[in-house]
């Protein structure tokens, strides 16, 4: 009671005299009055002798029928002020200067009726400094007025000026903190969260966002630990621990964190995805599917929950329904980007390609990321749009000069468009700087082939299998591919061995078994032939050219069996 009544005194000075001003005074700013002999004590008596004296006089004006003019004052100084006054009920802030907004009416007139009674008292003399020292005060006043509507024109200079003010305040320094972490200031952010944590050791999304911003998964975990030791109820920090610890495969604790998060936060969009994903990597679509469901119920206004399980659907073979979440997507936030690259991919892969491109261009109005370019440049190459595409291309090389995999689709590209050369260029451009880029071997020796060096084909894809590819299929290719660079220079045996240690690796390559079929069918070696024929139908039962290449073997060999 003691501090609610200091509370009242404090708004009344800061109306009298507004020297410190701040956007928030939570957590600390105002020191609890916790003793009779506190010295803020005698404000809030003096305030009371005030308020009793201005009433008194009112009623006596009133009782005289004397001027109405303080009546009017006290009566808008005071009223406004009651729902923030803590006499009726707790209100959700310690001091607020807006709700001195209304109250300064009054206090407006008293000072008007105020000045004029002074003034019919103290004379011609006495008129006139008063009137020069109100003139001074409004011109002071107008000063302060002018540096404070400085401190609101952004976030950062509020949030700023909230530190200068008031550095013992937590919630500033939180506050402050947010908005750096935002504009990924980030070791500016950790200092002041670091701040606020020491002003109020209990601040548990200080904490929770200190752990976001740790590099540490075991130091992101104590912090999550922490702010949940604090508050078991802070979903966003049940949230974040959910999801580091899925991230290091501890998935049963992770459901359970990401479950609590969504009990505590039914409208929290991020957890429904976030448990969802997890089921999802587990297998368990089912699940994942109801909690998507429930997901959108709750939280129906959320656009990126439209949108992954949209992604949900297309992994899951229900393609056909993930285009209404993509498009509910895009109506709820119509800058959604992400939902019209994905809806793009997925008209391209029915090769609707005039409804992807459409898509891909909406999203390039909505910002120029190689997130979008790199899918229409693929649109255009596979469409044989090949200007396009290098216009495409080149732009997201330019916003990534360093992506190895933009560079290479850009020479793939020119070599496509016939431009050779400067494909050939550009690629061994690329190799010196990333030595270990098997795809832009591979690219080279396709170039080399297409010239008719095979030999320099041949050292290409040599120099990429001496990166030893972890991959076994990118293996098995590039045996297929010097198995072709032999046969084209017709060292037949040679490519018969390369076409084998591909199908080694990767038997289901029916191709390469039809090769091999091919080189023992000119040998003359029937018998093999028929077998590795037979063994690639297998593979491709609707392949005509094998059926009409066993048609012409058993030609042969009737041919062979008649003559003998």
């Amino acid at each position: 009671m003691l501090t609610y009544s200091y509370l009242l005194s404090f708004n009344a000075w800061l109306l009298l005299a507004p020297v410190v001003l701040c956007y928030d005074w939570q957590v600390g700013s105002i020191p609890l009055v916790e003793s009779l002999g506190d010295i803020r004590n005698v404000s809030t008596v003096l305030l009371a002798v005030v308020m009793v004296a201005l009433c008194l006089s009112c009623l006596f004006s009133l009782q005289g029928q004397g001027s109405r003019e303080m009546l009017v004052g006290m009566l808008f100084l005071m009223f406004p002020f009651i729902p923030a006054s803590n006499l009726f009920f707790r209100v959700g802030f310690v001091v607020a200067e807006r709700v001195l907004y209304m109250p300064s009416m009054g206090y407006c007139i008293l000072v008007a009726h105020g000045l004029g009674r002074l003034c019919s008292l103290v004379g011609r003399l006495g008129t006139t400094v008063l009137s020069v020292s109100l003139l001074l005060l409004l011109l002071l006043f107008s000063w302060k007025t002018v540096q404070q509507n400085n401190v609101w024109r952004s976030r950062e200079a509020l949030f700023r000026s909230g530190i200068q003010t008031l550095p013992h305040n937590a919630k500033v320094h939180y506050n402050y903190a947010n908005f750096l972490k935002d504009n990924s200031r980030h070791q500016e952010a950790i200092h002041h969260y670091t701040t606020a944590l020491r002003l109020y050791p209990r601040h548990a999304s200080a904490m929770n966002n200190l752990g976001t911003l740790t590099r540490d998964p075991e130091e992101a975990e104590r912090y999550y630990r922490k702010a949940l030791a604090t508050n078991p109820q802070h979903n966003r920090a049940l949230f974040n621990l959910g999801n580091l610890l899925k991230s290091l495969g501890k998935e049963e604790e992770a459901e359970a964190l990401l479950k609590d998060s969504i009990h505590f936060g039914p409208h929290f969009a991020d957890a429904y995805s976030s448990l969802a994903s997890l089921y999802a990597e587990q297998k368990r679509f089912a699940e994942a599917k109801e909690v998507y469901l429930e997901g959108i119920e709750k939280c129906p206004d959320s656009s990126d929950l439209h949108n992954n399980y949209g992604v949900f659907l297309v992994d899951t073979g229900e393609g056909e329904l993930a285009a209404a979440h993509y498009q509910q997507a895009v109506r709820l936030k119509p800058a959604h980007y992400v939902a019209m690259v994905n809806l793009g991919r997925l008209l391209r892969s029915s090769n609707e390609n005039t409804e992807a491109e459409s898509w891909y261009k909406r999203a390039l109005q909505v910002t120029r990321k190689v997130d979008i370019l790199t899918p229409l440049g693929a649109l255009y190459y596979n469409t044989g749009r090949y200007n396009e595409a290098l216009q495409v291309y080149s732009e997201a090389a330019a916003l990534q000069p360093h992506s190895t995999d933009i560079w290479l689709a850009l020479a793939q590209v020119l070599a496509m468009a016939g431009r050779s050369k400067e494909a050939e260029k550009m690629t061994l451009d690329i190799i010196s700087r990333d030595s270990g880029c098997i795809e832009c071997y591979r690219l080279l020796s396709a170039i080399y082939s297409k010239r008719g060096n095979y030999t320099q084909a041949l050292a290409a894809l040599d120099r990429a299998l001496q990166q030893s590819p972890s991959d076994v299929t990118v293996r098995a290719e590039l045996y297929f591919s010097k198995g072709n660079q032999f046969r084209e220079m017709n060292q037949l045996g040679r490519a018969f061995q390369s076409y084998k240690l591909a199908v080694e690796l990767k038997p289901d390559q029916s191709q390469a078994w039809m090769n091999m079929g091919g080189i023992q069918h000119i040998k003359g070696d029937y018998a093999a032939a028929r077998m590795y024929y037979q063994r690639a139908l297998l593979l491709s039962p609707g392949s005509k050219l094998l059926k009409e290449n066993l048609a012409k073997l058993d030609r042969l060999e009737r041919k062979v069996t008649g003559g003998s």
